[in-house]
């Protein structure tokens, strides 16, 4: 007999290779038919918000589609805040939930989807009848939007028995979106002409370049007109010729590199949202400035953009770079008169804060000496998020993932480390996340260490604070009290769950993490560096938000 559930379950099974989640009355004949018919590889997961956070970040590091799932009731609304953020980051996945049953809800029972659809992720409901085709529906949605879809079974129709799986189209996926019309036409041979006549050209890609396959063609329009480029923090190494790369824009970039640009005459932004924080609060660019923007978005996403071309990045970076070539023209020499180098250097930071504990630069940028080079970064919400973007760099963009951001959140970060880890089998996971999110989240520490293993490391910036709110209310005068945390032994913790925790008070108690990269990934622990550092060192980005909410 073959089931509603795995109806979903085998349809489900034809596109994605990992689920996450907890498993519930809801879900139970999903997973049964999941395990026992399918090679979906299932990770359980200790809260329901970390199987959807796993799954987003399993995306994000591997461009494949991921799932979750969890139980009605208490199981969806656990999943929430997870959801609302792969809705903010754009990712697509697919939830699978158990749901009232068809007669009516029960006394724990809520609407469902209204929660889903407040948070803006679309429910699709199966049916005895079309449990298939809605999967592939679902599915179809979720990667054209990319947004989550919530994929909901009844519970009174779970088990029931729903004879052979059909045969269910594939999704249909449109391609990727070109110029059209003269109008579109016009506005990118203006862009063309800008950059070629350039002097001081400029190009900035964020993680929608990187998504569409724009990087070789990015790299040779940079060649062809000499541009120093640059990136937002989710499209970083997006450029192929690092020599010429500035980093990252906005209150993560050195601030050598963020005046440079503001010398750009013509700046092009391929596949950047160009939000608040990449472009420094307006101040990202001079007012001289010649801004293009590339995007799919219907139209410029920010008022400094002075010509926008709706597209595909990729698709317009090699329009742009087949217009280049034919014009023919020599490249500015900008680039190769600049210390790009120099200007990306960062703050080393003291030994030792003024308040005796570590100072957070020192201990960044030692640990960005010692990570291994194939290593991928997931980062929870938080001050700190500062210190990885500045003082880790990473090869790609999907070796670089913040959960949370998009969304504001705090307490994503654990549960991201098996989404990355099963996503990227060989490398190693560094998990950079505060005492605040690194308590909020902490149930999935076991997930991360269990999963994660050997080639896992987590970096816990231990203020004894929310960083965040001391460092704007703080300053405000606002009372301090709920902004502390008590002194929290992370690496006792740790320790609890199998993984080894040291205590890091000095950079000396780093060197442990040389020998432990030394060391066989297949015996050695799950790394967890408890570092003790100072909250009176504020991040460059922290900075920025201070000074416009003063």
């Amino acid at each position: 007999m073959l089931t509603v559930s795995a109806h979903v379950a085998l349809t489900l099974a034809r596109h994605i290779d990992h689920v996450f989640g907890v498993m519930g009355n809801g879900n139970a004949y999903f997973l049964d038919a999941l395990e026992r018919s399918t090679d979906v590889h299932f990770t359980a997961v200790r809260h329901e918000a970390g199987g959807v956070v796993a799954a987003d970040a399993f995306f994000r590091a591997s461009g494949r589609l991921a799932a979750a799932t969890a139980t009605y009731g208490a199981g969806f609304t656990n999943t929430l805040t997870a959801l609302a953020e792969a809705v903010q980051a754009h990712v697509p996945l697919v939830l699978v939930v158990g749901d009232e049953p068809t007669s009516g809800p029960r006394p724990w029972d809520v609407d469902q989807i209204a929660l889903a659809s407040a948070v803006g992720a679309r429910t699709y409901t199966v049916g005895r009848a079309d449990a298939a085709a809605t999967t592939v529906i679902a599915i179809e949605h979720a990667l054209t939007y990319r947004v989550p879809t919530v994929l909901a079974i009844p519970y009174d129709v779970a088990a029931r028995d729903a004879g052979p799986v059909p045969e269910a189209p594939e999704p249909r996926l449109p391609e990727p979106l070109a110029p059209v019309g003269p109008f579109a036409a016009g506005a990118l041979d203006g862009l063309v002409d800008a950059l070629a006549n350039a002097e001081r050209p400029f190009l900035l890609a964020g993680r929608g370049a990187w998504i569409s396959g724009a990087s070789d063609a990015l790299g040779e329009v940079a060649d062809l007109v000499g541009a120093v480029t640059a990136s937002t923090a989710l499209g970083r190494g997006v450029f192929p010729r690092a020599e010429f790369d500035l980093g990252v824009t906005g209150g993560f970039g050195a601030e050598g590199a963020m005046e440079l640009v503001r010398e750009a005459d013509v700046a092009v932004v391929f596949g950047a949202s160009l939000n608040q924080f990449t472009m420094r609060f307006g101040d990202l660019f001079a007012p001289g400035t010649r801004v293009f923007q590339i995007d799919v978005a219907p139209a410029a996403t920010h008022p400094h953009v002075g010509g926008f071309v709706r597209a595909d990045a990729g698709v317009a970076a090699r329009a742009v770079a087949t217009a280049l070539r034919e014009r023919g023209g020599a490249p500015s020499g900008w680039r190769e008169s600049i210390d790009v180098a120099a200007l990306r250097a960062y703050e080393p930071g003291d030994a030792v804060a003024a308040d005796g504990r570590l100072d957070p630069r020192a201990v960044a940028r030692r640990i960005g000496e010692l990570l291994p080079a194939d290593r991928v970064v997931v980062s929870d919400g938080g001050h700190f998020i500062g210190w990885a973007n500045m003082y880790w760099p990473v090869a790609s963009p999907d070796r670089m993932m913040m959960v949370g951001t998009a969304f504001q959140s705090i307490g994503l970060g654990w549960p991201s480390v098996p989404g990355a880890a099963l996503a990227k089998p060989t490398s190693t996971v560094v998990l950079t996340t505060g005492d605040g999110g690194g308590l909020m989240a902490l149930a999935d520490l076991e997930t991360a260490v269990r999963v994660a293993g050997g080639r896992g490391i987590a970096v816990v910036w231990n203020d004894a604070a929310y960083g965040a709110e001391v460092h704007l209310y703080g300053l405000k005068g606002l009372a301090e009290q709920p902004m502390l945390i008590p002194q929290v032994d992370f690496a006792a913790l740790a320790a609890g769950v199998g993984a080894e925790g040291v205590v890091v008070r000095t950079l000396d108690d780093l060197e442990r993490l040389v020998t432990w990269a030394a060391e066989d990934e297949a015996s050695r622990p799950f790394l967890v560096l408890d570092c003790r550092i100072s909250g009176d060192v504020i991040a460059p980005y922290q900075r920025e938000i201070i000074r416009v909410n003063s």
